[in-house]
């Protein structure tokens, strides 16, 4: 209960606060490509619930189109905004959204799609998927290099499913065995310390 009014009370917030450097980041996506200003997916949420989540599309708009949901290096899909978006992880901003709704919360493990989440070993799905799903956790704190490690592999999904997403679900676990309001804060405060040193 603490956690989710949290959550509500700092989502809120973030979302007043922010307004104009949401609106102008809105203006910059729709002007720098054509297509929507939200990129949606499908994701994987508390209790196995699916729900698409929110971000700024920072790729070129392309309907229909299928593929690896995985983005590896410098992806030629990616715009001139989204490069700047993603490295300073703007794109995820919109997902404010998806907390005062109540699909995700500030901190937990990020929410995979359907196709990674099949890989999840049975005695971790349950638990890592009895919490909502964040905007940020320790593990991807840890993974903040992933494009650019994945953008080195010959085979990218294969790197990710065998090395990444391991790693990332002991980390996850972790997480949940271990949550807190204090936790939480203290992965809001290295986030925000890491994209700083990021810029």
């Amino acid at each position: 209960m603490l956690k989710r009014l949290f959550d509500v009370t700092a989502a809120l917030l973030g979302l007043v606060l922010l307004s104009p450097l949401l609106l102008a980041l809105a203006l910059w996506v729709k002007l720098d490509s054509p297509g929507p200003v939200f990129f949606r997916q499908e994701r994987v949420g508390r209790g196995g619930r699916l729900f698409r989540i929110h971000k700024f599309r920072t790729m070129v708009h392309e309907p229909g189109a299928t593929g690896l949901p995985l983005t590896v290096g410098q992806d030629a899909r990616i715009t001139r905004a989204g490069q700047v978006l993603r490295r300073h992880k703007l794109d995820e901003l919109p997902q404010l959204l998806d907390v005062l709704i109540g699909d995700m919360s500030l901190v937990g493990p990020r929410p995979e799609v359907p196709r990674y989440v099949a890989h999840y070993p049975d005695h971790l799905r349950k638990k890592l998927l009895s919490v909502r799903p964040g905007l940020t956790d320790p593990a991807s704190l840890a993974h903040l290099d992933e494009g650019e490690r994945l953008g080195r592999s010959s085979d990218p999904e294969r790197t990710y499913v065998e090395e990444i997403l391991p790693a990332k679900l002991r980390q996850a676990e972790h997480y949940v065995d271990h949550a807190s309001l204090a936790l939480d804060l203290r992965v809001l405060w290295r986030t925000l310390r890491a994209l700083t040193v990021r810029r």
